[in-house]
């Protein structure tokens, strides 16, 4: 059972990547930035990376897009809901999920879609990604105007960025540059937008912002809203550690498969949100994983006869869906 302990005020979060060289061909910068980052990855799970390429401008339009959405009637909304679908894509109210079965829900609202091409006004089965569980069309709003551009276009920027921090990856775990490329060649990408109402009551409240949970994918690049001080990572102690906002940066959070396909060394961290600003607080997380036809068997090199394989062997759809089933109930 988790300890629900008083957050620690300091220290936060310190691992920080500049990725200025995240396109840099010279061998020894890369692996010099591979490095930089397998130390959180392997310690904590979780990093903070800057000169990340995504602009402002991209941000700011699917935050006001989002801003606009959440804040029409409820009966608006509940026409996308969620929990009527059979992909798990569209809009999920507040309280509608449960990330940690001690809680009695999630104070969140967010409206949540997969791959779908930019100028692309309908689905294309032939040029989809299989997104397995979630596969199928995304279901957009009628309003506001703009929405699903202003959206879709900060989540092909975030994986863009994702495609470049596989490699990193492979060099931090001592593996080939390409490692992972054969398995992600339709890397299931989930993007959330979320609405978080100010949350008020004791830290240990049944019903908070998000449960304490860890993610299902490879990795979670999270955009934080600047000033409003959310986010909470359970460190070794067992004591919840803020992991405020930084300015100019993106949190990347390590997920349940690479946990796997490491056979844990690659943390995958407990989190939990908790509004406790005053205002209304906005984030956006674009869940990044393997090809759902993937088995996540650990990678040879990270079992020994000292580090015996921890998880049974599922394929990454098949965990995906036994998670999301338990987060929203079907």
């Amino acid at each position: 059972m988790l300890r629900r302990t008083q957050p620690e005020s300091h220290p936060h979060l310190t691992n920080r990547s500049d990725l200025k060289d995240i396109d840099n061909r010279d061998p020894e910068v890369r692996k010099a930035l591979a490095k930089a980052v397998r130390d959180a990855c392997i310690n904590v799970g979780f990093l903070y990376v800057k000169n990340h390429g995504i602009p402002e401008g991209t941000i700011e339009n699917a935050l006001s897009a989002s801003k606009e959405f959440f804040s029409l009637p409820l009966e608006k909304k509940m026409e996308l809901d969620i929990r009527k679908t059979a992909n798990f894509k569209g809009y999920n109210p507040v309280l509608s999920s449960n990330n940690d079965p001690l809680n009695r829900g999630d104070l969140h609202e967010g409206f949540e879609f997969g791959w779908e091409e930019l100028h692309a006004r309908e689905y294309d089965e032939k040029r989809a990604h299989d997104d397995g569980v979630m596969a199928g069309a995304n279901v957009w709003p009628s309003e506001p105007a703009g929405f699903r551009e202003a959206t879709l276009g900060y989540y092909h920027a975030a994986v863009d960025l994702g495609r470049k921090l596989f490699p990193l990856f492979a060099l931090a775990l001592d593996l080939p540059e390409h490692f992972f490329d054969d398995k992600t060649k339709n890397s299931a990408a989930i993007m959330r937008v979320l609405h978080y109402p100010p949350q008020t009551g004791p830290v240990d409240d049944r019903v908070i912002g998000i449960g304490a949970h860890t993610d299902f994918e490879c990795f979670t690049i999270l955009w934080q809203e600047p000033g409003i001080q959310a986010l909470q990572v359970l460190n070794k102690q067992g004591r919840w550690i803020d992991a405020p906002p930084i300015p100019g940066t993106l949190v990347v959070n390590l997920g349940d498969q690479f946990a796997r396909w490491t056979n844990d060394i690659f943390k995958s961290t407990v989190h939990r949100a908790i509004n406790r600003s005053g205002v209304r607080r906005y984030s956006i997380p674009l869940f990044f994983g393997t090809d759902y036809d993937v088995k996540l068997e650990p990678i040879p090199s990270c079992v020994s006869p000292e580090r015996p394989p921890k998880h049974d062997v599922v394929t990454a759809g098949e965990y995906v869906q036994e998670r999301l089933k338990a987060t929203y109930g079907h």
